[in-house]
């Protein structure tokens, strides 16, 4: 079990203004911290380093947009570091935490002093465990170099299968339809979304995807991929059907990357134990985004794959390095751009919940209110910006609403949330 931080002590900086921060991971959860560490005062050395040798940059565009000219788009100008007094130490792979010494260890044998270290170490594309997946024209998607190659593919035209059919998957799924690029999306599990959508969004979405011309397979389990020349070629299902493949995404969910932690001897438990300040089992050490295992309330502890949740941890790491008041928590959201829709997603959708239709899905704007006895736990949405907003505001004042009035769309929702 997980030790809880005091009340009393969540407020205590750190380790002080004056220490030396050493952020270990250059994606939107660390570029976030050293931005709100100077702009709250600190006066302390903060590294920020990176193994990636690109500055730090939005990693949405990667699925969402990864067929546009200008991909790489940076979370803040170059020369915000420098101007910042911010050091980047990018294509710099951390490779050993050592907290009795309090440093961290790069590949190339360098060691760096901390007095907080803050892992934001994200997470890996899952490998797919099968014959041939080791073959040329199989990707995951994590970064710019894989983004880059899902481009040229649909540049080229080439025939995709994409297995896994989660957030990453659909969206790659709706540029390369878009393109009018043949795609297969291949689904271990009975629907689309399995993990991380009601069933009602996920007949939703996939009715959609096929009107634009994406063959969605689901109960597909993948036996092996196939090549000649060390090139893949096509995917084999264990039912005997070969698929022509010029090019493999594996979009199968991601792995939290603890190694760092587990070596270290802090707790993980399917990612980095952390709690409500961002803390780890060690106190010098703090953890945020993909990496972690955090507190939700009314939810428990989990792992939430978001912008959103690791802006929110930059913030509580912020508050516990700076020693100011911790941030309010947020309910956990999250957002999706598949075909010609803006998928938006508040609370953590659970199933036996009771759910309520707001809208036509036909028409590509409408909105799932799960609700229990009236209170509602969470929102799906898609075009509708208004039904987002007013859900949030029925999660967090925790109103009873009643449902018949949510379903009609001639009450208007501002009556609603008001009634509440």
């Amino acid at each position: 079990m997980t030790t809880e931080i005091p009340h009393a002590v969540r407020t205590r900086p750190v380790a002080g203004p004056d220490a030396r921060v050493v952020v270990v991971g250059g994606g939107h959860a660390g570029a976030a911290l050293v931005g709100l560490l100077r702009q709250g005062g600190h006066r302390g050395e903060i590294v920020l380093v990176g193994e990636e040798h690109d500055h730090p940059y939005h990693r949405p565009p990667l699925s969402k947009k990864f067929a546009c000219a200008e991909l790489e788009q940076v979370i803040r100008p170059r020369e915000f570091y420098a101007e910042q007094g911010v050091t980047l130490r990018l294509g710099s792979p951390i490779v050993g935490l050592d907290p009795a010494a309090r440093t961290v260890t790069s590949a190339g044998g360098d060691s760096l002093e901390y007095d907080v270290a803050v892992l934001a170490t994200g997470a890996r594309p899952r490998p797919l465990a099968v014959p041939g997946a080791g073959l040329a024209g199989v990707v995951g998607l994590r970064n710019l170099a894989d983004a880059r190659v899902l481009r040229s593919w649909v540049t080229e035209g080439r025939r995709l299968v994409i297995i896994g059919a989660g957030y990453v998957g659909l969206e790659v799924a709706a540029v390369a339809a878009a393109a009018g690029v043949p795609v297969t999306v291949l689904e271990r599990e009975e629907r689309v979304l399995n993990r991380v959508a009601s069933a009602e969004l996920s007949a939703i979405m996939a009715e959609a995807h096929g009107a634009h011309g994406v063959d969605i397979r689901v109960g597909a389990l993948v036996a092996e991929l196939v090549g000649s020349g060390g090139a893949v070629r096509g995917v084999r299902l264990e039912s005997g059907e070969t698929l022509s493949a010029e090019g493999v995404l594996v979009g199968i969910g991601a792995v939290p990357r603890t190694e760092l932690a587990e070596a270290a001897g802090l707790e993980c438990a399917g990612g980095v134990v952390v709690d409500e300040g961002a803390r780890t089992s060690d106190p010098a050490v703090l953890a945020i985004g993909d990496v972690t295992v955090r507190p939700v309330d009314g939810v428990g502890r989990m792992r939430l794959e978001s912008i959103p949740s690791a802006t929110e941890q930059a913030k509580q790491a912020a508050a516990a390095i700076l020693g100011t008041a911790p941030p309010e928590a947020e309910i956990p959201w999250f957002w999706s751009d598949q075909l010609d829709r803006k998928l938006k997603i508040v609370g953590v959708v659970r199933s036996g919940r009771a759910v309520v239709l707001r809208g036509d899905p036909t028409s590509g704007r409408f909105a799932l209110f799960h609700h229990e006895h009236g209170l509602v736990r969470a929102v799906e949405t898609s075009n509708s910006p208004a039904d987002f907003m007013a859900g949030k505001k029925l999660i967090t004042s925790g109103a009873v609403v009643e449902p018949r009035r949510l379903a009609d769309p001639d009450v208007p929702l501002r009556d609603i949330v008001h009634a509440g």
